[in-house]
């Protein structure tokens, strides 16, 4: 249930443009993305996992509170991640 180091790498350069930019908020929020659709599949496998379970809510905090930050701070640069990876409906 982790990312893997290429996959990780993959992500920062798309969205951060550099690979050392671990630390924008924009590429912060990426990762946890990545890592919340991946829990979301194991929880379909494994229903009972409460302890996944309440590792994604608080993921889903942590990147709520980051989008929030980015909204308050860099709006264009929100908006274009929002439709990057397709967090709204």
């Amino acid at each position: 249930m982790t990312i893997t180091k290429t996959k990780k790498a993959e992500i920062i350069l798309k969205i951060g443009k550099t690979p050392k930019n671990t630390g924008h908020p924009a590429v912060q929020i990426a990762l946890i993305t990545e890592r919340i659709q991946d829990i979301s599949g194991h929880m379909k496998t494994h229903r009972k996992d409460y302890t996944s379970q309440v590792g994604l809510l608080k993921l889903v905090g942590q990147r709520r509170r980051l989008l929030n930050y980015l909204k308050r701070s860099d709006l264009p640069e929100y908006g274009k991640l929002i439709k990057q990876l397709d967090l709204r409906k």
